[in-house]
């Protein structure tokens, strides 16, 4: 085991409906590299993961969205899934924990659809960030830019396509987190 993220604590925020492997899998890159993690959501007990369109794995949560403080992460990650970010959006717990992370520098690792989320609590605006094509036009309505690379890294936040982008997110991911929080005048953000 690595330990570039060894005193590191990250969330990682879904529900129901989201893409297996790209929970599992930078799950496992944060664990590799040391890192302690919460896997949150907006309801307790278990989420149902999915596996492209077939029913995956039940994930037991290790807590609710209602009940994390932004300050005690480093990290946040987004999977996506079209149906998780889907529902996340239209939590406004939730929605206002991502906002919330972002304003304060938390860095963010988000995934294929999971930009939905970033889109409605209004963060994207000047972002430079990838996801499934789909999700493009939102990202571009909401005045982000939207670009169609394996990774993109702008100020606090590392974003990839699908789960075929997962090595590279990950590794991406790793290095962000590894940084720590940013600071508000880096990241161009008012106090």
């Amino acid at each position: 085991m690595s330990d570039e993220l060894h005193d590191k604590h990250i969330a990682i925020l879904f529900t129901d409906g989201v893409e297996q492997s790209e929970l599992m899998q930078p799950l496992d890159a944060l664990r590799e590299a040391g890192a302690r993690i919460d896997l949150l959501s907006i309801h307790d007990g278990r989420v149902q993961a999915m596996d492209h369109a077939e029913k995956g794995d039940m994930v037991t949560v290790d807590g609710t969205v209602d009940g994390a403080d932004v300050d005690d992460y480093e990290g946040l990650v987004l999977p996506g899934g079209v149906a998780n970010p889907d529902k996340l959006r239209m939590n406004e717990r939730a929605v206002r924990f991502v906002r919330d992370c972002f304003t304060s520098g938390v860095p963010i690792a988000v995934i294929c659809h999971g930009p939905w989320t970033m889109v409605e609590a209004g963060i994207v605006s000047g972002l430079t960030m990838t996801s499934y094509p789909s999700v493009k036009t939102d990202i571009r309505n909401a005045g982000g830019n939207w670009v169609d690379r394996e990774t993109v890294v702008d100020r606090a936040v590392v974003s990839s396509r699908n789960p075929g982008d997962l090595p590279a997110f990950c590794t991406q991911m790793i290095r962000l987190f590894a940084q720590g929080r940013q600071q508000r005048e880096r990241t161009g953000l008012a106090a």
